[in-house]
């Protein structure tokens, strides 16, 4: 069971078989893809498009058609640029609720983040695009104090509030400015109205369903709790969302997935292994990770339980092992840690 279990979760999450057009309609498909790891979460969405192509990602990023942003549980995801609007109301209460009370450990004050803010939409309005340090350098140009732990909770919460966003790739003249390095790794800051200037709009219920409706069709067979660990929301929230996406669900052994995903497997050429990034959602987007990792194993992928999750080997739905590039240039290979 566990290895078809994680054989239909591959083509659910388009890994086997057939792919998404591009790097926005895989975005769409998961709903939201981790994307602490941003090298990681990049190679993520191509490697569930026709093409593949890492940058087709980057070039998505730079058009507006994905963004990075805190939709859920406090932490970094992707998604399609025009479904935020609709995921952050579902997803950040409970985080910004818990970003409150944290505050004061870091002696930041309300109004002191009001003003980051305003200082914020001061220096974007218009178009404008800021790295972080840049960011840090205007607040410090009008007197606030927001350095290193501060600048991340300061800009992970104007974003959870709906006014910023992470979107184009810093070009070197950007980062030049603020005497950081120039790289094509680094986000820009853009304003969430003015970037993403025509979003999807959902009313609560109807955007609760196509939550449970993406998840599912994306991540499934799944559960409740699988359902209820990927988005953080509570548990009444979780009841009307499975209810309002049921009929467009099927359902196997009490596991939620898309109708289609079982014929989506059949067809699929299945390779050998697959080589995922680390931060994954075959291995992240569950709450149970036994069903396609031994338990065994787990401290493998995830040393001590840091919350570094290591790239994986995927052989016939299950993981088997980490991976690692070593060396360079022509002597650049990859190396498999099997378990």
């Amino acid at each position: 069971m566990k290895n078809t279990l994680g054989l239909l979760r591959l083509a659910a999450q388009r890994l086997v078989g057939e792919r998404c057009a591009g790097p926005a309609e895989a975005a769409a498909w998961l709903g939201c893809a981790q994307g602490q790891d941003l090298p990681g979460v990049l190679e993520s969405l191509a490697l569930r498009t026709t093409t593949g192509d890492v940058d087709a990602v980057r070039r998505a990023f730079d058009e507006g058609a994905i963004v990075r942003s805190w939709p859920m549980r406090g932490t970094l995801h992707v998604v399609a640029a025009e479904d935020l609007a609709w995921m952050l109301p579902l997803g950040t209460p409970r985080p910004l609720a818990a970003a409150a009370q944290r505050r004061a450990g870091l002696g930041l004050a309300e109004e002191t983040l009001d003003r980051a803010g305003e200082v914020a939409a001061e220096a974007l309005r218009g178009g404008g695009r800021r790295t972080r340090a840049e960011m840090v350098e205007c607040w410090t140009d009008a007197g606030l104090d927001l350095t290193s732990s501060r600048a991340y909770h300061a800009l992970s919460v104007l974003c959870q509030r709906g006014l910023l966003v992470q979107g184009p790739f810093a070009t070197p003249s950007e980062t030049e400015r603020s005497g950081a390095r120039p790289s094509a790794k680094e986000q820009a800051f853009v304003l969430l109205d003015e970037w993403v200037p025509a979003p999807r709009r959902l009313d609560r219920d109807e955007a609760l369903a196509e939550w449970a409706r993406r998840f599912f069709r994306s991540h499934g067979p799944a559960d409740r709790k699988d359902l209820a660990r990927w988005t953080g929301i509570p548990a009444a929230d979780v009841t009307i969302a499975i209810e309002g996406a049921r009929p467009d669900l099927a359902e196997t052994d009490g596991l939620l997935h898309d109708p289609e995903t079982p014929d989506r497997l059949a067809a699929a050429a299945v390779p050998d292994e697959l080589l995922l990034p680390g931060f994954d959602e075959f291995v992240l987007g569950y709450a149970d990770r036994t069903q396609v990792l031994d338990v065994a194993f787990a401290d493998r992928i995830c040393p001590g339980n840091n919350g570094i999750f290591r790239p994986t080997v995927v052989r016939a739905g299950q993981v088997v092992g980490t991976w690692a590039w070593k060396g360079s240039g022509r002597n650049r290979r990859v190396e498999r840690d099997l378990f």
